[in-house]
C-alpha cells in the first residue's frame, strides 16, 4: 500500500474558483448539434427542437459556458447562411469534416439554446476564409440594439433584443496546415490584431481570444504565442490552448499522467506570455483560454462518400480510464486558476462528448460526465494549492511522476472543503492523508471514488450507469482526511455542514 501526504493551508490560494473553467464547446462536427442538442421530431424536443434530455444533463453537468460554431468548422463559415427563415437557409459544403451544413441551425438558435440551458456563450469569428469585415458585420448584427441594417435584420428574424455576446475567439487553430486560411504566426498576429482594434471600435469591453498553438507538439510552439502576442497583447485578454490526450498501446501510467503535460503546457505558455509583456514594459497579465481540451482517440476519421448530413463521427466510447483522465485535467485546471481563466472541454454532444444522445433516442452520461459534474458542483470559494510528499512513478512519456494528483477548494462562507484527488497508479492502492486543519473543516463528511477493476468498463444506451462515481470511506480525525484510493481512480471528498 503507497501512503501519500497532503497539506492545505488557507494562505496558499491559487485563485477564486472561475465558473467559467467548466465550460464546454459545440461545434457542427458529427452529430453534436444535429440529433444532440437539436432534433425537430424528437420525443423530448421542445418548441424550437432542443432535446430536452439532454439540456437537463448539460445543467446537471454544471457547463458553465460554451464555445461556438468551431472549432475547424469557422473557417469556412458564413455566419450569415445561419441566420433568417429556416426555409430560405442555403445548403453549403462544410470543408473541415467533409459534410453538408444544412444551416437549420444558427447563431439565433444557439442564442437561444444558451439562455434555455443557462450557459455564456464563447463566440467565434472566421478568420481563415473571411476576415476584419465579417467579424464586425456579426458583431453588430448579435450586439447592437437596433437602428442599422444589420441589427434590424436580426430584430425583423425575430430577435428583439441584442444577444450582448462578451466572449469572442479570433479564428481557430490558425497554426495548424489544416486550417482553411492557414496562416504563418506574423500573418495571422497582424490580421487578429485589427480585427481586435476594429471590434473594440465598435464595443470596447469585449473579451477578446487570440489563437495560441493548436498543440504543445506543433512545431512553431512558442515561437507562433510569441510573435502573434508582440501584434495583440494590448489588444486581447486571453491565448488559447488545446491539447487532446489518449491511451496509446497498454501505456495506462503514461496516460494517468497526461495531466503533468497539461500544466508544462500552462507554464511554458504564462513565460511566453510573460516574456512577451516585460519586454513591451506592459503591467497587463495575459491569461489563458484553454478552449479545447479532452480525451480524443484521434483516428481517421471514416466520412461516408458523398457529403453526408451530421454523420457520426470521433464518438468515443469513454472508459472509466478516460473518465480518471479528464478527472486529473479538471485538477490541473484548477490548480492554474491563477492564469487559465477560461476552459471548455471538447465537446458536448456526440463528438468526443461526455453525453451521448441516439437520434430519436434515449440520451445518457458517459463516464467522463462524472468527474466533470461532481468539479463543476462542488469546486467553490478558493483553490487552494497543494504540500505534496507523495511517492512517484515511472512512466514512459513523462519521465517520473507523483502518484497522487490533488488539489483543494475552500469556500469559508458556506464552511465546505472540497478536496479532488486522483491516483495514477494503475497497479497499486494509495492511503492519501490530507491536512485541512488550517481550515477548521468541520461537520459531515461526503466521499466519491470513480474506479472500475475493468480499466475498459464504459457507459452505453443499454448500461447507462455503468460507470458511476460510488461511496468511499473516509474519515476525518484531528484535521486530517484519511482517503484510500484503488489503482486508477478519481475521488472527491466534501468536508462541511451535513
Amino acid at each position: 500500500m503507497l501512503d501519500a501526504h497532503v497539506k492545505f493551508h488557507g494562505d496558499d490560494v491559487v485563485a477564486p474558483v472561475n465558473r467559467r473553467l467548466f465550460g464546454s464547446f459545440a461545434e457542427h462536427m458529427g452529430r453534436c448539434v444535429y440529433t444532440g442538442i437539436y432534433e425537430p421530431g424528437h420525443p423530448e424536443a421542445d418548441e424550437n427542437g432542443f432535446r430536452r434530455d439532454v439540456l437537463a444533463l448539460v445543467r446537471e453537468m454544471g457547463v458553465s459556458m460554451v464555445r461556438y460554431p468551431g472549432g475547424n468548422f469557422v473557417s469556412g463559415y458564413r455566419w450569415e447562411d445561419g441566420v433568417g427563415p429556416v426555409e430560405e437557409r442555403p445548403r453549403r459544403l462544410d470543408l473541415a469534416w467533409r459534410s453538408t451544413e444544412t444551416n437549420a441551425f444558427g447563431l439565433n438558435e444557439f442564442m437561444a439554446w444558451a439562455r434555455v440551458a443557462e450557459v455564456e456563450p464563447m463566440m467565434a469569428v472566421n478568420l481563415g476564409t473571411r476576415g476584419i469585415a465579417e467579424a464586425l458585420d456579426l458583431l453588430e448584427y448579435a450586439n447592437h440594439p437596433a437602428g442599422t441594417e444589420l441589427s434590424d435584420r436580426r430584430v425583423a428574424h425575430g430577435v428583439a433584443e441584442p444577444h450582448g455576446i462578451r466572449l469572442w475567439c479570433l479564428g481557430n487553430e490558425m497554426d495548424g496546415p489544416w486550417q482553411l486560411g492557414h496562416k504563418t504566426a506574423e500573418e495571422y498576429g497582424r490580421l487578429a490584431a485589427e480585427t481586435a482594434r476594429a471590434m473594440r471600435q465598435l464595443d470596447p469591453d469585449l473579451e477578446l481570444v487570440a489563437c495560441g498553438s493548436s498543440g504543445r507538439g506543433m512545431a512553431t510552439f512558442g515561437a507562433w504565442e510569441a510573435t502573434v502576442l508582440e501584434h495583440t497583447y494590448e489588444l486581447v485578454d486571453f491565448i488559447s490552448a488545446h491539447a487532446y490526450y489518449q491511451r496509446v498501446g497498454d501505456d495506462d501510467a503514461s496516460f494517468l499522467a497526461s495531466s503533468v503535460d497539461m500544466a508544462r503546457f500552462i507554464d511554458d505558455v504564462t513565460s511566453t506570455a510573460d516574456h512577451v509583456g516585460a519586454r513591451l514594459n506592459s503591467s497587463k497579465k495575459i491569461t489563458i483560454s484553454f478552449d479545447e481540451w479532452n480525451v480524443w482517440y484521434q483516428r481517421e476519421l471514416e466520412i461516408p462518400p458523398g457529403w453526408p448530413e451530421a454523420p457520426a463521427l470521433s464518438e468515443d466510447d469513454y472508459t472509466v480510464v478516460d473518465a480518471v483522465v479528464v478527472g486529473s485535467l479538471l485538477i490541473t485546471l484548477l490548480g492554474h486558476a491563477d492564469r487559465v481563466t477560461a476552459a471548455c472541454q471538447a465537446q458536448l454532444v456526440n463528438t468526443i462528448s461526455p453525453i451521448r444522445a441516439e437520434a430519436g433516442g434515449p440520451a445518457w452520461r458517459q463516464a467522463t460526465f462524472h468527474p466533470f459534474a461532481e468539479t463543476a458542483r462542488h469546486a467553490r470559494g478558493r483553490v487552494l494549492r497543494p504540500r505534496t510528499t507523495v511517492p512517484t512513478m515511472a512512466t514512459e512519456r513523462y519521465g517520473q511522476v507523483p502518484v497522487v494528483d490533488c488539489v483543494a477548494t475552500h469556500d469559508a462562507d458556506a464552511g465546505t472543503v472540497a478536496v479532488f484527488a486522483v491516483n495514477r497508479s494503475p497497479d497499486q492502492p494509495v492511503t492519501v492523508h490530507v491536512d485541512i486543519a488550517e481550515l477548521s473543516p468541520a461537520g459531515a463528511v461526503d466521499a466519491v471514488v470513480l474506479h472500475d477493476d475493468d480499466l475498459t468498463a464504459a457507459n452505453s444506451a443499454d448500461h447507462p450507469d455503468r460507470v458511476r462515481p460510488q461511496p468511499l470511506a473516509a474519515d476525518l480525525e484531528e484535521g486530517v482526511l484519511h482517503l484510500t484510493l484503488p489503482p486508477a481512480s478519481w475521488a472527491r471528498a466534501l468536508v462541511g455542514p451535513a
